[in-house]
């Protein structure tokens, strides 16, 4: 019981965060190459979890499917706080 009074602390490992960060690139450039709008198409798989909102093109799809949904979420936030300073 001693351990539920006890603080978790979740840790990141740095690889997977440059991983995501790559991943986003490709997929952000994938749906420009294909003239969708990639923040409305990004947002609508992040809500849904359907990966139809991304596109099949440079394999940004599959690519995306490997991240996460919550782990693409910290990574847009956290570059969001850091372009805000």
């Amino acid at each position: 019981m001693g351990r539920l009074s006890n603080t978790q602390y979740f840790r990141m490992n740095l690889d997977n965060e440059v991983r995501v960060k790559d991943i986003l690139d490709e997929v952000y450039n994938a749906m420009v190459e294909k003239g969708y709008n990639p923040v409305n198409q990004i947002v609508g798989y992040i809500m849904s979890g359907d990966p139809t909102y991304i596109t099949s093109h440079n394999n940004a799809r599959s690519m995306i499917m490997k991240v996460e949904r919550d782990e693409l979420v910290e990574e847009l936030l956290k570059e969001y706080i850091k372009n805000r300073a």
